[in-house]
């Protein structure tokens, strides 16, 4: 497994970590934290600074209950971040999260590199022609219904979320073969939350090994997320400690991307786990 971003290597010997930055008034955690575009750029500028591999740009919420966003306002938001960004940093991969191809094509011709689909090329018919067309890098990531309305009583067949979501990506691979993008583009999202009930999320974060299995990065998102609140009780502020957990977890199970807000807590917790593992690697060739 590897991608090449910016002429880098990531050959995921390591885990990478991928920083959020929401652009938006209404995300369940930074929803409203960046009142401009500057502010934005220089907490993107900070997250590198603190270690984020991969910087994530989104301008529509897409939080359980969240409304859509027009295109024009989505790209208002992305647009002047994304150029701004780049104008200082043109190292650091940039990820445009949107389900919308206009979007994702105006971000990748700005300076993106990577698309992270929610839908996983299922909301849009055209995303997947951008993909090809751009030979860009490609997050399939899984949902089951929309924002609107996915927490509403999610519902998988008896053979269980794992199995249907490995049958989805499989499906979408293929598409995206068909359509000539190259396999390494690929990056694999099982999508935690995103219509998935407690239970589910602990099931997929238990079998990440069936998603890796498909031979292709797997990223894994539970920054902050309701499970972990529904866990601890605590709302998102305070669930930064149940975050590291999981995050500690995935990456054990097979995560090779965990995207994150607070990339300079995650990073320790990141560096002690690949240690560990790599070390536990070496024990067991000696």
């Amino acid at each position: 497994m590897k991608l090449i971003l910016r002429g880098k290597e990531y050959n995921f010997n390591r885990t990478y970590i991928m920083g959020i930055i929401n652009i938006t008034p209404d995300s369940f955690y930074d929803g409203g934290m960046y009142k401009t575009s500057d502010e934005a750029v220089e907490k993107a500028i900070q997250l590198v600074k603190e270690g984020a591999d991969i910087i994530d740009i989104g301008g529509e919420s897409t939080r359980p209950g969240a409304l859509p966003v027009n295109e024009e306002e989505e790209l208002k938001r992305v647009l002047p971040v994304i150029k701004k960004f780049r104008e200082i940093d043109n190292k650091t991969p940039i990820s445009i999260d949107t389900y919308k191809s206009n979007v994702a094509e105006q971000a990748i011709l700005n300076g993106a590199d990577i698309i992270n689909d929610i839908s996983g090329g299922t909301f849009d018919e055209k995303m997947i022609k951008i993909v090809a067309k751009y030979n860009c890098s490609y997050i399939i990531m899984h949902i089951n219904g929309q924002p609107l309305n996915m927490q509403q009583n999610p519902i998988y067949s008896e053979k269980g979320v794992v199995f249907d979501i490995k049958e989805f990506f499989l499906k979408q691979i293929k598409k995206i073969n068909d359509n000539g993008i190259s396999t390494d583009k690929i990056i694999l999202d099982p999508g935690i939350g995103f219509g998935k009930s407690l239970y589910d999320n602990l099931k997929i974060l238990n079998n990440l090994s069936e998603f890796k299995s498909l031979g292709y990065p797997i990223l894994i998102g539970t920054s902050r997320k309701s499970f972990i609140g529904n866990i601890l009780n605590k709302p998102p502020e305070d669930r930064l400690y149940g975050t590291i957990a999981s995050v500690v977890l995935s990456i054990i199970n097979g995560a090779s991307i965990v995207r994150v807000h607070d990339v300079k807590a995650i990073k320790d917790a990141v560096l002690v786990t690949d240690k560990i593992l790599q070390n536990k690697k070496i024990s067991m060739v000696n």
